[in-house]
């Protein structure tokens, strides 16, 4: 954990000033602390285990940052203090989650926009491994990587049986995939983008950058965009066929047959990583929505 002392010193040192005046603090992955600086900069400060991914993972939001798209600019790169990685950028207040109810096409849009603005993915250091919930492409021998999100082992729970077997058709399918790899965000949930009315304000959560084929990238995000913060929230299949061809509407190119199959194969992934988990822990919201949608799902992943 970071202390008081160790983030006013850290603030100090890198950024400084000295925190004068603490905004907020909050945390899932990551330890997350606002403060307003002696400065008068407002700046968040995050803590996460230490992870060299993260360098990637900043080159890419500071890239972005230069190109005008909505998310907070970097002022420091990654910091190994005390055994966590520790990096800092801009606050961005205000804004509002943008209600799901109007449609996948501003957040369809706005996904394409940050690949076609992306830098590729051999000018910055490697974004390897993927996170793990969208990690299918992990480099293990096992099923599932070897930490979850939360520092646990999937592969140790056998079962759901129907969760295993198609994850494990899912990873089959999605390795022997050739297409190029494009840099894009691996969380793309409507509560980590903030709207000032119509328009985007900020992304955030910028650890969850992943280098990955295009379709891939937009599948994962068309299984969840509609997650506000709520637990089981994610997309229903008719919302997920709302996403992908909003997507490819507004990249204004239309896919390939096996390029859809390969988003709904992606999107599948997220979704049965969540599903396993509910299951380790005797069952849950996201293990029961799959459940009754997995079928149609395997269906148009064609699998």
């Amino acid at each position: 954990m970071l202390d008081d002392a160790s983030l006013a010193d850290w603030c100090d040192r890198h950024l400084g000033a000295r925190p004068a005046r603490e905004l907020f603090r909050c945390g899932h992955l990551s330890q997350v602390f606002a403060a307003e600086l002696a400065d008068g900069r407002r700046v968040v400060i995050k803590g996460r285990s230490s992870d060299p991914r993260i360098a990637g993972c900043v080159a890419v939001q500071e890239h972005l940052s230069r190109t005008g798209f909505p998310c907070p600019v970097p002022l420091t790169g990654p910091v190994e203090l005390g055994g966590l990685t520790v990096t800092a950028e801009t606050l961005v207040p205000g804004g509002s989650q943008l209600p799901v109810d109007g449609g996948a096409e501003p957040f369809a849009a706005l996904l394409a926009r940050l690949i076609s603005c992306a830098p590729s993915a051999a000018a910055v250091p490697s974004l390897a491994p993927s996170p793990p919930w969208t990690g299918w492409d992990h480099p293990g021998a096992r099923l599932w990587p070897d930490r979850d999100d939360r520092g646990g082992d999937l592969n140790t729970s056998p079962g759901p049986a129907w969760v295993d077997d198609a994850a494990r058709r899912v990873r089959e399918r999605l390795n022997a995939c050739v297409a190029p790899v494009r840099i894009g965000h691996g969380d793309w949930e409507s509560q980590n983008i903030r709207w000032s009315g119509s328009n985007p304000l900020a992304v955030h959560d910028w650890d969850s950058v992943i280098a990955q084929p295009e379709p891939a990238i937009v599948g994962l995000a068309a299984a969840v965009w509609p997650a506000a913060g709520a637990p089981g929230e994610a997309a229903t299949v008719a919302q997920s066929a709302e996403f992908i061809a909003a997507y490819q509407r507004a990249a204004d190119r239309r896919w390939s047959e096996p390029e859809v199959r390969e988003a709904w194969a992606a999107g599948l992934w997220v979704r049965l990583f969540n599903a396993k988990k509910d299951a380790v822990d005797g069952g849950g919201p996201q293990l029961d929505r799959l459940a009754d949608e997995v079928g149609e799902r395997l269906a148009l992943a064609a699998l």
